[in-house]
């Protein structure tokens, strides 16, 4: 027979389970019906670094955090289209610092980041944006092509992150964009490295959320972004029904 000590706190943890889900649904509904205007935050004179800035949404991302008035830091390994899209952001009057980084080196990585800091400042918003796709069946994508899919769309998460994420951890301040995919959550014919990659994407991103939520740093945020195809060049050709 179970001791009451036992009984009361099995009873407590139950009462706590409960009380923290009603909490988290009402937090969701509020959140849902909030007017978008109200959950914006001004990021102006914020400093943003967007991995793969060299390009397509990358690019993209680059000049509309700039017209929101924030610092650009754009890393790519292709170095003209890196200073391409610092020359488009300095064009609408708003600060850039173009890196050439090669995601795939760990070490490269945190050497950058260190420029970074020193050069530029601490980063409040990270934008995981790199990636790459093979677009090859599962027999026919080589061993080092599998390795490099990994190397950019899931490893290099966690270099960037862990370069960066102390300083928000010490303020209490920052935010970390993940660019998955739908990929992420439905496998795909053809895809089977590049679903794999983002499968651990989504579940990275979701992870660090628990973790951030249980060391109570609530001023550092993850957003988990998962497109289907986009019309940038990695995915010319395709078609969906």
């Amino acid at each position: 027979m179970a001791e009451p000590k036992n009984v009361f706190f099995a009873v407590l943890q139950l009462v706590f389970g409960l009380a923290y889900t009603a909490y988290c649904i009402l937090e969701t509904l509020v959140l849902t019906f909030l007017p978008r205007r109200f959950r914006m935050k001004d990021i102006t004179g914020d400093i943003v670094l967007v991995t793969g800035g060299g390009s397509g949404i990358g690019r993209l991302m680059c000049l509309k955090f700039a017209e929101k008035g924030a610092k650009i830091v754009t890393w790519d390994v292709n170095d003209a289209g890196n200073r391409e899209t610092m020359r488009q952001v300095v064009a609408l009057g708003a600060q850039c610092r173009a890196y050439t980084v090669d995601l795939c080196d760990r070490v490269a990585v945190y050497q950058a980041a260190a420029r970074v800091k020193e050069e530029v400042g601490k980063v409040d918003i990270l934008v995981n944006n790199a990636g790459i796709v093979t677009g090859k069946k599962f027999m026919e994508s080589s061993d080092d092509l599998i390795v490099k899919t990994f190397q950019v769309n899931t490893f290099a998460h966690f270099w960037t992150v862990k370069a960066f994420l102390e300083d928000m951890l010490e303020s209490n301040k920052g935010h970390v964009v993940n660019i998955a995919s739908m990929a992420g959550w439905v496998g795909c014919n053809g895809l089977v490295d590049y679903c794999s990659s983002k499968f651990a994407a989504v579940g990275f991103d979701e992870a660090l959320r628990l973790e951030l939520k249980a060391l109570g740093k609530t001023g550092v945020k993850t957003t988990c972004v998962c497109p289907v195809y986009i019309s940038t060049g990695m995915f010319e050709g395709v078609q969906s029904r």
